[in-house]
């Protein structure tokens, strides 16, 4: 059966369903490697590697095209641009795979979607490309460096261009770098129920890879597995995929033995439950979100995880819980952003975003936050946290939420930009102050 399946064929699909329906490129990947699990794990990693790589160099796969092709790439067709664009990534990035064998199978696979009077157009301009890959032209760095970034790495120039204004130039390569960087998967320990080092040798008897973050001994980062659901410890509920930034939430929170921890836009619960471990059993995490799909998905960690000083709870973070007003030791608002910090996960995330919806999710981020500070008690903490890294949504967030309400004091606020085993992210711990009257 496994002989019948054109893994290019599955590819030219997943970028279409990315391009053309607006699907995330990591939720219909990880559907089509599941539909797909009796395949060979070769060909998975096959499936796996040229969509990501595909969708993350997207730009400069567009660049390159219009160089050498007479019809451009946004007058094609969707699906012949599919075929090209990952023809062109296998060409410069799979060396695994021979330049004829590409070329080849490209036109086979033009053919086989009703494209066959094309043959000729994609073997000529496929070829060109094998022929010259050494001496494709790039954008001047001196002449446009916006452009030539925004090439290079694939990133939009729109991005670029304010990653430029914030960072600086050395400091924005770094980080679009970092970006195409594959990271491992990071997990938490549990540390309550099993110390690191026993889950490290563990992983290592099975064949797995894994490095201790230096930041958080429980912190671990993983790669070759096949999948996670094949480990005892994450079956067990002793593992949880968990980035590092989520992580430093809890890590950074100050939270105490017997605290009341409200997490108000908590799926899939990772940090709720990093919390509740923490608590080792005592005091209480209440984890909501919006829908009870949402919250369905936490209950579901808890009860993987074991945790039982937690439960899930489905309500708005925008409409006021009048019960809940001054009862919450630690108030955790990680809440809807623009995800910039991510795309080295989430690698169409990048496309998605635009100045405008930017502008609309620091406004959302303001409104929830105006509500749920009134959950803080005196005395008590807010920790406000994203995935991405704009002002707008960070520092400029901070800076009007500390004016609007002179109660609480800046404790913590950290910028953390992308490197090999960490998202960008950022985190501000705010103090309710413990005199009442200042309300």
């Amino acid at each position: 059966m496994a002989q019948q399946i054109n893994t290019r064929n599955i590819v030219v699909d997943i970028l279409l369903e990315v391009t053309r329906e607006g699907t995330f490129s990591h939720i219909i990947i990880r559907d089509v490697l599941e539909k797909y699990r009796y395949l060979p794990r070769r060909d998975r990693a096959f499936i796996k590697r040229l969509s990501e790589g595909t969708i993350e160099r997207m730009i400069e796969m567009n660049y390159i095209l219009d160089q050498f092709s007479k019809t451009k790439v946004n007058k094609m067709k969707p699906v012949m641009r599919a075929i090209m664009q990952s023809a062109v990534y296998q060409l410069l990035y799979m060396d695994a795979v021979p330049d004829s064998a590409v070329c080849n199978e490209a036109v086979k696979l033009a053919s086989r979607r009703g494209f066959s009077g094309l043959k000729g157009f994609v073997n000529g301009v496929l070829r060109a490309i094998a022929r010259s890959k050494e001496q494709i032209r790039m954008p001047s760095m001196e002449k446009e460096p916006v452009k030539a970034l925004s090439v290079r790495y694939s990133m939009p120039e729109w991005i670029t261009q304010m990653f430029l204004q914030q960072y600086g130039q050395e400091r924005t390569e770094g980080i679009l770098a970092a970006f195409l960087q594959k990271e491992d998967t990071c997990i938490r320990v549990d540390v309550s129920r099993c110390d690191p080092e026993t889950v490290i040798a563990s992983l290592r008897e099975q064949g797995i890879h894994v490095v201790q973050d230096g930041r958080l001994p429980y912190a671990l980062h993983i790669s070759g597995y096949d999948t996670l659901e094949d480990i005892p410890e994450f079956v067990r509920g002793i593992l949880m995929v968990q980035d590092v930034s989520s992580m430093m939430v809890t890590h950074l929170s100050g939270v105490k033995p017997h605290d009341f921890v409200l997490d108000v836009c908590a799926a899939p619960g990772g940090k709720s439950i990093h919390m509740a471990e923490t608590l080792a059993g005592t005091g209480m995490v209440e984890a909501r979100d919006l829908t009870e799909y949402k919250t369905d998905m936490i209950r579901e960690n808890i009860e993987r995880c074991g945790v039982s000083n937690m439960r899930a709870v489905c309500r708005d973070a925008l409409v006021f819980d009048p019960g809940m007003e001054n009862q919450a030791d630690i108030v955790i608002a990680d809440l809807p952003c623009s995800g910039l910090g991510v795309t080295g996960k989430k690698t169409d995330i990048k496309y998605h975003a635009s100045p405008e919806k930017i502008g609309e999710l620091a406004a959302l981020q303001r409104q929830i936050l105006a509500v749920v500070h009134r959950y803080v008690k005196p005395g008590g903490v807010l920790m406000y946290s994203t995935c991405t890294m704009t002002r707008q949504e960070n520092q400029e967030n901070t800076e009007w939420f500390l004016k609007e309400h002179p109660e609480f004091q800046m404790e913590i606020q950290k910028e953390f930009l992308p490197d090999e085993a960490c998202d960008g992210f950022y985190i501000a711990r705010w103090r309710r102050h413990p005199d009442q009257s200042r309300d």
